[in-house]
């Protein structure tokens, strides 16, 4: 298929979508905020599908834009470039592409999970839950101090003389602007999670407090203490786990010529041409298991999640096909904006979900209660910033493993596909850019974020405006709900609610898509541009993953399995940032560290005395 006929069947494809988005994008706007009009006429199921095809067709179309030639710059991601081909020359690539360790451990290993869970269901789960519990009580102290090194790395990073390193050498430029930059990198490091989590997290810590600050259950105090472990738990420690699988790679892959994999991170102990050894493709295939598990663990709950919040707010019943429905149609929608390329779908689906973010937020600062936020909020930085060290290293017993030792291993459970991203990303910046985007910059938006609608949250449930924690517990303590009743007390409650679940598609979307982008890299032969079937394989199969395991109810095992894969990521991430700080002792030499250049920049104060002392001539 030629250039010219590619670009025929987009413009045919989205002149079909245009009417389709304006269609069914009427429909559930008079379905969303005319709801008593339309009453029962379509049921949940069909409310469903009609979303979701109003969000693919929107997303698919913002996906396939614009037509122009620069799809064909080179410098545009160079690194994620995907070969676009015909159907027959797509299958060919397809087979002759695929690395066959990468593909078949993975395909073998979630095939086999799923059989199991489908044969033993609860040995399965409760091997596979007694397993992870262990790791994250007898690994507790591992992983607190991963995460400790890792901002130390990133302090360092930032104040020292190596944040001064261009990666890709002195001429080498961006890619992409600065704001693009981050929004891929916050985008795609974060999924809808932190919609859910945002008011739910820190309800949870004031009904069930933290026992380093001992507060008294729902009290004054406990909602103060809350906040804090939020941001603990979101802020800069836990993206300071992308950063350290992130910058060893970029650091290797532009300065020493090494392949765009997450072994290069090994690159000071194995060398370039070593990365092929069994070390260096155990580390690469447990990566894409990882980022597998991960993506497959968070569209399944995503989905059971989101419906959940609709059949609350709603009283409306999707039945158990509901999940498999939208799990396809999200698949369908991250997997046609991974096969367009990272500076088409992904860029503009990410720009989408920035934009989204920042006027959900405005309109909550607007229509929430600005002072209690503003007040709380301000006290809980304050005593993040003060705590944060005892924090880190406060172990804590059965409360601190299910929160912030889980919270840790499934951070760097997902920061092989994160970091490598960043990594990809990165050439033309300096290491100290990398370092400020990926963790203060992406840190500060989501402690905003947590400050914002926990805060809220907070108010509205001591204010009795809502009991946002019995709505939690009628439907089995899912944090899904938690957003409901919170923005159900609020002004303009119809449309908060639903910019709350078009966040949440979106999202995760920008996440999975990525995920599909890294994964297909990675299982390529190394030196070989990925084609079109590799993506489209790859993202089919992790939705596949998510819908098996909704349809044989494993997704809450399946998420304890990829949890596992955190611990060796951070042992792994610990030995690539120690080859790191070896190799720039020896090779990168004469670079002037941040606080030198601040320094120099201050005025001098002169010690010379012109006036003699008295009593002399």
């Amino acid at each position: 298929m030629s250039r010219s006929e590619g670009l025929g069947i987009e413009r045919l494809v989205a002149k079909l979508l245009v009417p389709i988005a304006i269609a069914s994008g009427a429909l559930v706007f008079v379905g969303f905020f005319f709801s008593d009009f339309v009453g029962g006429a379509v049921t949940g199921r069909g409310w469903v599908a009609i979303s979701l095809v109003f969000f693919g067709s929107g997303l698919g179309y913002l996906a396939i834009l614009p037509y122009g030639d620069e799809d064909d710059d080179p410098t545009r991601g160079y690194l994620l470039r995907v070969r676009r081909t015909g159907l027959t020359a797509t299958l060919r690539a397809f087979v002759g592409r695929q690395d066959p360790l990468m593909v078949g451990v993975p395909v073998s290993v979630f095939t086999a999970f799923v059989a199991l869970q489908t044969a033993f269901p609860s040995p399965t789960s409760a091997a596979v839950t007694a397993a992870s519990d262990a790791v994250l009580r007898v690994g507790g102290p591992l992983f607190l101090v991963a995460v400790l090194l890792a901002v130390c790395f990133c302090v360092v990073t930032l104040l020292g003389p190596w944040g001064e390193i261009k990666l890709g050498g002195p001429e080498a430029e961006p890619a992409y602007t600065y704001p693009t930059y981050f929004t891929l990198v916050f985008t795609a490091g974060i999924a809808a999670g932190i919609v859910f989590w945002g008011p739910a997290e820190t309800l949870f810590h004031y009904q069930t407090p933290p026992p380093y600050f001992g507060a008294p259950a729902e009290s004054a105090a406990a909602g103060s203490d809350a906040l804090v472990y939020s941001l603990f738990h979101w802020g800069i420690s836990a993206w300071s786990a992308y950063a350290v699988i992130g910058v060893p790679v970029a650091y290797f892959v532009y300065r020493r010529g090494a392949p765009l994999r997450v072994s290069t991170v090994l690159t000071p102990f194995l060398g370039v041409d070593g990365l092929d050894s069994a070390w260096g493709r155990l580390v690469d295939t447990l990566a894409v298991f990882a980022t597998i598990g991960g993506i497959a663990t968070s569209v399944a709950l995503v989905s059971e999640q989101f419906l959940a919040g609709v059949g609350f707010n709603w009283d409306v019943t999707v039945g158990a096909t509901g999940p498999v429905v939208f799990v396809g149609g999200l698949t369908l929608i991250f997997v046609l904006s991974s096969a367009t390329g990272i500076h088409r779908g992904i860029r503009r689906i990410a720009g989408l979900n920035l934009v989204l973010f920042g006027l959900f937020a405005a309109l909550l600062v607007a229509l929430g209660p600005r002072s209690y936020v503003l007040d709380r909020g301000a006290t809980a930085a304050g005593r993040y910033v003060v705590h944060f060290a005892p924090l880190s290293l406060y172990v804590g017993g059965e409360w601190v493993a299910e929160w912030t030792v889980w919270n840790w291993s499934w951070w760097f459970s997902w920061a092989p596909f994160a970091g490598l991203f960043t990594a990809a990303l990165s050439r033309g910046r300096r290491v100290r850019t990398v370092v400020f985007t990926s963790v203060v910059a992406t840190s500060a938006a989501t402690i905003a974020w947590f400050l914002l609608l926990g805060g809220t949250a907070l108010f509205v449930q001591q204010s009795g405006r809502a009991d946002v924690l019995a709505a939690i517990s009628r439907r089995g303590g899912s944090e899904a709900v938690a957003g409901f009743p919170l923005l159900s007390a609020l002004p303009l409650s119809e449309l908060l609610v639903f910019l709350f679940l078009a966040l949440i598609v979106v999202f995760i979307t920008t996440s999975a898509d990525t995920s599909t982008l890294v994964v297909t890299i990675l299982a390529t032969r190394h030196g070989v541009v990925p084609s079109t079937g590799n993506i489209v394989f790859w993202g089919t199969f992790q939705g596949a993953v998510a819908i098996a395991v909704l349809l044989v109810g494993g997704a809450e095992t399946l998420q304890a399995l990829a949890v596992l894969t955190g611990g060796p990521f951070a042992v792994i991430s610990m030995v690539g940032v120690a080859g790191l700080m070896r190799s720039w002792f020896r090779d990168e030499r004469g670079h002037v560290s941040l606080v030198a250049r601040l320094r120099d920049r201050l005025p001098t104060v002169s010690t010379h005395r012109d006036v003699d002392p008295p009593g002399e001539d």
